[in-house]
């Protein structure tokens, strides 16, 4: 059948890479570590917790969202993802924690575009 066939096209997973949203963790929230295999004809696919386990240093999972504690004292986290269906292939990441939040206060679209005339959102009735 054609359903058969497709699995049979699937290829093998030869290795994993961690592609992160972000370069660091921010404490008291989940983050979403992006773990992707790479297949022998060179595609990516991405790969969730039914694919791979994942382990951390500190903080706990949820399927691929890392919860870290607020009042963790550690400076970074080392993550590693496994593949279930083969352990020995497996990678490491090392991602530091978020030391304070930015104080920095974005532009308005206005101060942005100051030329620009303001534009109304139009109600649908």
């Amino acid at each position: 059948t054609l359903y058969s066939s497709g699995l049979k096209a699937q290829k093998k997973i030869d290795s994993i890479y961690f592609h992160l949203y972000t370069d660091s963790l921010k404490k008291g929230t989940f983050n979403y570590i992006n773990v992707d295999g790479l297949q022998a004809g060179g595609r990516y696919l991405p790969l969730d917790s039914s694919h791979i386990e994942l382990s951390a240093t500190a903080g706990k999972f949820k399927g691929n969202s890392l919860w870290v504690e607020p009042d963790l004292k550690d400076s970074a986290i080392t993550i590693t993802a496994v593949l279930r269906t083969d352990p020995k292939i497996r990678r490491s990441v090392t991602i530091y924690i978020k030391k304070a939040e930015s104080a920095e206060r974005l532009k308005t679209i206005d101060e942005i575009f100051p030329d620009q005339p303001t534009r109304k959102k139009k109600r649908k009735n």
